[in-house]
């Protein structure tokens, strides 16, 4: 499950990727930027309407919120960086949502979903993966790291499939939610 990103958001962010774009890196594509709450992996047919319906029950219990988006860095931190992310300040109204989805996902019927996020959650969108053979030859490493401020109202959550392809992940819409409906 997701938070899909408007149109506007998408665009200035497919402009900072282009700031870099000679980078040994493999950039999502504008269409599929988005925060992802929980992912659930490989589902059934059945279990995805059991998924589907849980979603909008639980959308129907939140409210529209805004989201704040604020650093581009190497991720994961501390590590050896494997992405370049987009990190939105910590949300309580957010935090709430994907506790709310976690928990309901936990305790259903079909039960696959078997481990709930135990750090806080702070929303970040996965600009690109690096592409690591390149990189560690690379002579000097780029200072990713750019103080940004954008911020939207996330009206609704998204139930989403990646679908892997040779150029990378794809992501497609399966249901949408409106919050607080």
């Amino acid at each position: 499950m997701a938070i899909n990103l408007p149109e506007h958001i998408k665009k200035r962010i497919a402009n900072w990727q282009e700031e870099w774009a000679s980078l040994p890196v493999r950039w999502t594509k504008k269409q599929s930027l988005h925060i992802t709450l929980v992912f659930i992996g490989y589902v059934t047919d059945e279990e995805l309407l059991e998924v589907c319906q849980m979603a909008k029950k639980i959308g129907a219990r939140h409210q529209s919120f805004e989201i704040e988006l604020k650093r581009i860095y190497l991720g994961p931190p501390g590590k050896n960086p494997r992405m370049i992310w987009l990190e939105g300040e910590r949300n309580l109204s957010l935090a709430n949502l994907k506790d709310d989805l976690e928990n309901q996902l936990l305790y259903s019927s079909q039960n696959r979903y078997n481990h709930k996020e135990v750090r806080a959650f702070r929303p970040h969108i996965t600009l690109a993966r690096i592409r690591q053979r390149e990189w560690r030859i690379m002579s000097s490493k780029p200072n990713i790291e750019k103080e940004v401020s954008l911020s939207f109202l996330v009206e609704s959550i998204e139930v989403m499939e990646s679908r892997l392809l040779r150029s990378g992940a794809e992501y497609v819409v399966l249901e949408s939610v409106v919050l607080g409906r």
